[in-house]
């Protein structure tokens, strides 16, 4: 009997096909769309953030409430709309009313009808992030090309800092079982600059990092090393703005729960098994066979307790 990796591994496949989508675009990928293109400054992406983290209250704001909001000034703020492609400020706001009023007619409620606590308020944010990655899935063609590329990599680097250490951690367990090298680097400094290095001298052609709040200078040095020793970044954070992707040379930015004192992470965790899928299905062959034989082993050995 197969176990549940393979079973799921044979049955899962990621395809191209797109479907037409149940909802739009999240609100918060399209105001990322909206301002990936141009290369902004860091006033700039001060105001994208804010922009998309308050999308439905910073759509209604004048130019002086929004730069007093984020602590700019009004003429930074006209330069930002600009720079993005509008006119000016009356024309960029127009924009984002339109989405802010797509996502208030689209919520099936408001926090007061759906949220009596504090944790139920935690458990709606991240629902809410995953009803934004389930959109962003429509389609799949960025996920099938970077886990194929990741698959290829051999060896592949997976880079994970700080509190992002365990979402490394749990991308390379995992990638093991279909991979044959798969190296986990979760310590800064020259201890990752040496794994990278090494990771290039041995043939590896990707690093997947993980880099979500808060984002960790050591994180940004590291991607930078990777990229100048010749190795491609594919990174995994909660922002697609910002200093960390513009280090990476692709991003999938998703959202992390912060309504707790710590962060939670049921988005990037899906998203992290997607890109694990997408290797499955990049080589199925040696998928299986790997799968086979890691089954074999925890079965000499009794890995693991007879349910």
């Amino acid at each position: 009997m197969p176990s549940p990796q393979q079973a799921r591994a044979q049955a899962s496949a990621i395809t191209s096909g797109k479907t037409a989508p149940e909802a739009g675009v999240a609100p918060t990928s399209q105001l990322r769309e909206l301002f990936d293109g141009p290369r902004l400054s860091p006033g700039q992406r001060r105001i994208a953030q804010y922009l998309i983290e308050h999308i439905t209250e910073a759509a209604f704001l004048s130019i002086t409430d929004l730069a007093e909001r984020v602590g700019v000034s009004q003429p930074s703020v006209t330069r930002f709309a600009a720079a993005v492609g509008f006119s000016g400020y009356p024309a960029l706001r127009e924009s984002l009313q339109a989405i802010a009023l797509s996502t208030l007619g689209s919520a099936p409620g408001t926090p007061a009808e759906v949220t009596s606590n504090e944790l139920q308020a935690a458990v709606d944010a991240e629902i809410e992030n995953l009803e934004n990655l389930r959109r962003d899935f429509t389609d799949p063609d960025q996920i099938i090309r970077v886990g194929r590329a990741l698959s290829e990599s051999t060896p592949l680097t997976v880079l994970g800092l700080r509190i992002s250490g365990s979402l490394a951690e749990y991308f390379a367990y995992a990638a093991r079982r279909i991979h044959p090298d798969v190296r986990v680097v979760t310590r800064g400094g020259s201890v990752a600059y040496d794994a990278l290095l090494q990771s290039r001298e041995a043939g590896g052609s990707w690093v997947l990092a993980f880099g979500m709040p808060r984002h960790a200078q050591e994180t940004l040095t590291a991607m930078r090393v990777a990229r100048s020793a010749g190795l491609r970044v594919a990174l995994v954070t909660d922002l697609g703005l910002g200093p960390l992707a513009d280090e990476a040379d692709v991003t999938f930015a998703t959202g992390t729960g912060s309504r707790l004192v710590f962060d939670s992470y049921a988005a990037p965790v899906v998203l992290s098994a997607a890109l694990l899928q997408a290797m499955t299905d990049a080589d199925p062959e040696r998928t299986q066979a790997r799968l086979e034989e890691y089954e074999q082993v925890a079965e000499q050995h009794q890995f693991f307790l007879r349910d």
